[in-house]
């Protein structure tokens, strides 16, 4: 008996790690605001133009999200998991070659195409690993691992950018290498990880998964993805410029704003793991969309360096875990079509297109006070969601 539940558990840590691994490179798509920042610098863009790296990224989101659901009904969860980190990798690589507006125009796309197809994928993957009542936490700490590699990004470029290009030339642009070789390992070894997935939904076509917004919840989940992602990426993209504009700093100081945001992001996944095991969603939720709400005054009206990281600080750690709860409820919700219901959430991802096009616009008129008060109008949508959240 106790020999069997060993050999059960080391079976589980040998499918889980590759899983979470996936959920690292996943998050390497949040460098887009960091390169977009350094992109925007080097080639002397406004901000509606260097906000456009971020939307092309997400804009992909809306085109592969569903496709990708009914791709997973024909070869599997896995094997399009697979597909996702090949493309990312490619992606990768593209920027070792240069960071003309073209160049980094192509990268971004083929980084949005792979990341559309794994969020849709690896997280219905992880069903198959993970029973439901421990769903929305064991996600939660995907977005923890998530968040290690999306803290990581500035730090790295910023290193690329003051030490390394002496050396290699490649500056802030050797984040992308590294993710890169890291792309290739995680290939790897989920292909070597045997993982028995429960029989593939029905078939279905782009009309039958786009009427599942026919149903008021999801439509509603869809939205709450939308601005999640909105506010992610307007934060990741806007912190630092609010310290340029504000305080005067140069990129390479401003730049760990965004490490800010990300390192109470990545502390609010870690506490969310475990806090959503003992808290019901509905009021974890509403404390995070509360610190949120909190975050945007401060981004809004200070104009020091303290209450400037204490707002980034409380949206990093109040959106953390929005996503996770958010997915769940909409897959439990639907237990039946979950690769079509994943498709249409990645593809609320989407949002990360809407918001920083509006906030880019917003800035080049009024500041970056513009560009918070478009990502307030998506916490104020949050607060709304939150009294719809039903029980697991």
């Amino acid at each position: 008996m106790t020999q069997s539940l060993v050999t059960n558990r080391k079976s589980f840590l040998m499918q889980i790690v590759p899983v979470m691994l996936c959920f690292f490179v996943m998050g390497f798509v949040d460098l887009v605001g960091t390169a977009s920042n350094y992109v925007q610098k080097d080639l002397g863009l406004t901000d509606a133009q260097a906000n456009l790296f971020p939307s092309l990224v997400f804009f992909w989101f809306l085109i592969f999200s569903v496709p990708t659901g009914m791709l997973m009904n024909r070869i599997g969860r896995k094997k399009t998991v697979i597909i996702s980190l090949v493309v990312t990798a490619v992606s990768l690589f593209i920027p070792a070659f240069g960071d003309s507006y073209g160049v980094m125009l192509v990268s971004f796309s083929l980084l949005g195409i792979g990341n559309a197809i794994m969020q849709t994928s690896l997280n219905p993957l992880v069903t198959n690993l993970i029973s439901g009542d421990r769903l929305a936490s064991t996600l939660t700490f995907g977005q923890f691992v998530k968040a290690i590699a999306s803290f990581l990004a500035p730090v790295i470029a910023a290193w690329g950018a003051t030490t390394l290009f002496p050396t290699f030339g490649l500056g802030w642009r050797v984040l992308f290498v590294i993710y890169a070789v890291l792309s290739f390992l995680s290939i790897s070894l989920l292909a070597a990880t045997p993982i028995d997935e429960e029989k593939p939904d029905k078939a279905s076509g782009v009309l039958e998964c786009l009427r599942l917004l026919g149903r008021p919840f999801i439509f509603l989940c869809f939205l709450g993805i939308m601005c999640h992602v909105g506010i992610d990426v307007g934060t990741n993209t806007t912190a630092p410029k609010i310290l340029m504009e504000r305080l005067g700093l140069p990129l390479e100081e401003a730049g760990f704003a965004t490490g800010v945001y990300f390192i109470f992001r990545t502390l609010g996944c870690f506490l969310g793991a475990f806090l959503l095991r003992a808290m019901s969603p509905k009021h974890f939720f509403a404390i995070s969309v509360v610190m949120m709400f909190a975050g945007m005054g401060f981004l809004m009206f200070s104009h020091s360096l303290t209450p400037l990281y204490v707002g980034i600080a409380l949206i990093g750690f109040g959106n953390s875990n929005i996503f996770s709860v958010v997915f769940s409820q909409a897959l439990v919700y639907t237990p039946d079509e979950r690769n079509e219901v994943s498709g249409l959430m990645i593809m609320g991802l989407f949002g990360g297109t809407v918001f920083p096009l509006a906030m880019g616009y917003a800035a080049d008129e009024v500041g970056q006070i513009g560009a918070v008060a478009v990502m307030a109008l998506g916490v104020a949508y949050l607060l709304f969601y939150t009294l719809k959240i039903k029980r697991i």
